[in-house]
């Protein structure tokens, strides 16, 4: 890489790793999602192989998705952050290499391990011992570089961005740990040290935090740097994004034992994290609300600006995910959503809409920076607007499609004749949810196709090519 696109104080380096990273495992885990998206349409797509089976690849695709494509995203977004505003380099030059290095071993790991069906069967924690170790030690890595670049800052005040991203760091650590505390039986192979309903719960308190933490606490620490830079205005409300951080990282903590509705766990606890979702409402809200409230003023920006509109639609997803989250979390309407593609749906509101949008408006805005261009000055504008519509439509395709599949799959299982007898079969739900796999398979390829965009798109603005459109005028 040119020296030209370093900068005098900051170390670019390890961003402009993370951020080219995270678009080429968004390739990677978004492409093994629309496989697996047909194989629910068409099973013959498995291929009769146990490599390419489902119950492999899924796994394979919801950590490629989450650690590899959202994690670099974290890491890449968070040591920009940091470093910019601190006004300070990194830490440790070495560290951080480490931390990137470390990172793509353990994303080539899982993909290795995962499709020859080495796994601790607990969902996005299926990776053996031997790897969770190593993801151990890159984290607290990850956590000594990160404070460690506060703790030398040349500005007194610590931007509310880095206490996200703080509470992600930190939160995750614990997570990750207990979660998978296990009895290592071979190398390969480990039994879980908790039994039972207790096993159940310290998962689905790793699960539920893991989107908590990792894909909200984490992600807002992006939306409340990105969305003023890319608006050119100070966030609506600093005091209400401090209400914001408290009130979040206090109650999201409580909420996954509405994983566990209606199973052995003990009912004070299923209602307890009822309680605490709904209550979870009013801080995910208030965030949403004072995200887009920053664009008071610069609303006329969005129709030149594809990058802010990535922003503000990641914003408007994450309000209707929040939403519908601790709906869902209340038992009667749990008693029809759960163990139906409504749970599918909702997961990818959050993940397409929110996760992945605020990613590409924040990685629009940075990489140009990262190779020596202007703020948002990527090779094509109109690719950014190409991929925008691509995202958003595959993204509604994607979710309505789960919804009308999930409410009609609650309603036929629930269904009774009048002498108590099932209405329906299982198979009959199956058949009735073909039309929706294959919508869901087609918002995908839309999704998939914008991501593929991007990297072209990418791959122009890193190699220094001259932008082939009128830059929109922000």
């Amino acid at each position: 890489m040119s020296a030209t696109f370093e900068h005098p104080v900051y170390n670019y380096k390890v961003v402009r790793q993370f951020a080219i990273m995270t678009v080429v495992w968004g390739v990677v885990g978004m492409l093994v999602g629309v496989i697996i998206a047909s194989q629910l349409a068409w099973p013959a797509m498995n291929l009769d192989l146990p490599f390419t089976h489902f119950g492999r690849l899924r796994p394979l695709h919801t950590n490629a998705v989450i650690f590899a494509f959202g994690g670099c995203a974290l890491f890449a977004t968070s040591l920009y952050v940091v470093q910019r505003t601190m006004q300070v380099r990194l830490f440790s030059d070495g560290l951080a290499a480490f931390v990137f290095w470390g990172w793509q071993l353990v994303i080539v790991l899982a993909a290795i391990t995962l499709p020859m069906g080495f796994t601790s069967s607990k969902e996005y924690a299926e990776l053996e011992w031997p790897i969770d170790i190593l993801i151990a030690v890159v984290w607290v890595a990850y956590a000594v570089l990160f404070f460690g670049t506060i703790m030398k800052r040349k500005v007194k005040h610590i931007y509310v961005a880095n206490w996200f991203y703080g509470a992600m760091i930190i939160t995750i650590a614990v997570l990750h740990i207990f979660n998978n505390l296990a009895i290592p039986v071979t190398l390969t192979k480990s039994y879980s040290v908790y039994a039972g309903t207790i096993d159940a719960m310290m998962q689905w308190w790793y699960g539920h935090n893991a989107v908590g933490f990792f894909l909200t606490a984490g992600f807002l620490g992006i939306m409340y740097y990105f969305v003023p830079k890319q608006a050119g205005r100070p966030v609506y409300s600093y005091r209400l994004s401090v209400v914001h951080f408290w009130a979040l990282i206090s109650i999201y903590i409580w909420a996954g034992g509405h994983h566990l509705h209606y199973t052995a766990l003990p009912d004070w606890a299923q209602s307890a994290a009822m309680v605490m979702s709904l209550i979870l409402l009013a801080p995910s809200w208030g965030g949403m609300i004072n995200g887009v409230m920053t664009l008071s003023g610069a609303w006329h920006k969005l129709r030149t600006d594809p990058i802010l509109r990535f922003l503000v639609v990641s914003l408007s997803f994450y309000g209707m995910s929040t939403f519908e989250g601790p709906m869902m979390a209340i038992k009667t309407v749990n008693a029809l959503s759960h163990y139906t593609d409504w749970t599918v749906g909702h997961v990818h509101s959050g993940a397409l809409g929110w996760v992945a949008m605020v990613s590409f408006g924040a990685l629009y805005n940075m990489i140009p920076i990262l190779v020596g261009r202007e703020q948002g000055q990527m090779y094509s504008i109109k690719l950014i607007n190409t991929h925008f519509w691509l995202a958003t439509i595959g993204t509604v395709f994607y979710i309505v499609s789960m919804w009308v599949n999930g409410i009609m799959q609650g309603l036929m299982w629930r269904a009774v004749n009048d002498d108590g007898t099932l209405t329906y079969s299982f198979i009959e739900s199956v058949e009735h949810s073909h039309a929706g796999y294959v919508v869901r398979l087609v918002g995908g390829l839309m999704f998939l196709a914008g991501m593929l965009i991007m990297a072209y798109n990418v791959w122009k603005t890193v190699r220094g090519e001259q932008l082939n459109d009128e830059i929109a005028k922000a």
